[in-house]
């Protein structure tokens, strides 16, 4: 019930924030916001080590920003291969997260809206499938389900009732089963001076 009359008040109140892609001048105010939400074992999640080291999928690393242009919502995907198919191909997907709002600023909407424009950005982009591991509850509404990713795994320790798929394209994740594993961009690392 609390969600929904969270998105009735969302719908009814004034426009309180944009969105927008991620720039470099968002880092910082990105990942306090994200230390905050997700407190500071955040860094310790299987979804974080396949993060580690990689860039966000293609432009689909996205703020939510107030009136005064601060950082007040952010959602990223990261490519990952999901497993293989039948005839053991790589299936291609992208792992959501974090997902994470200001806590000033939770039940306007940003999360949902941060949640509708990255699922509407991945598809227009041509991705299959999406997997995220988060609140069954919370994400159902956007079409993820247990169901989906049933037959893969994350490194590490996850919870299974939590690790969620949502298809883009009818029937990517059918057949797929296996260890999610990161494929995206690296971060460029700088190279490191030998001492004298």
């Amino acid at each position: 019930m609390a969600a929904v009359l969270d998105s009735v008040r969302a719908f009814f109140a004034p426009s309180t924030f944009t969105l927008d892609l991620e720039n470099a001048g968002d880092v910082v105010a990105r990942e306090n916001l994200l230390d905050q939400a997700m407190g500071a074992d955040r860094r310790k999640k299987s979804s974080e080590k396949i993060r580690r080291g990689r860039v966000p999928a293609e432009g689909l690393a996205l703020v939510a920003r107030d009136r005064s242009g601060h950082v007040i919502g952010t959602v990223r995907l990261w490519n990952v291969e999901a497993g293989v198919d039948r005839e053991t191909r790589p299936v291609e997907a992208l792992l959501l997260g974090p997902l994470a709002v200001d806590a000033a600023h939770e039940g306007k909407g940003i999360g949902s809206a941060l949640m509708r424009a990255a699922i509407l950005e991945a598809k227009k982009r041509g991705h299959g499938a999406i997997l995220l591991v988060g609140d069954a509850a919370y994400y159902e509404r956007f079409g993820f389900f247990a169901e989906k990713a049933r037959h893969l795994v994350m490194p590490g320790p996850f919870q299974r009732e939590r690790f969620l798929g949502l298809e883009l394209k009818e029937g990517w994740l059918a057949g797929a089963a296996g260890m999610i594993i990161a494929n995206g961009r690296k971060l460029a690392q700088l190279p490191i001076a030998k001492a004298a």
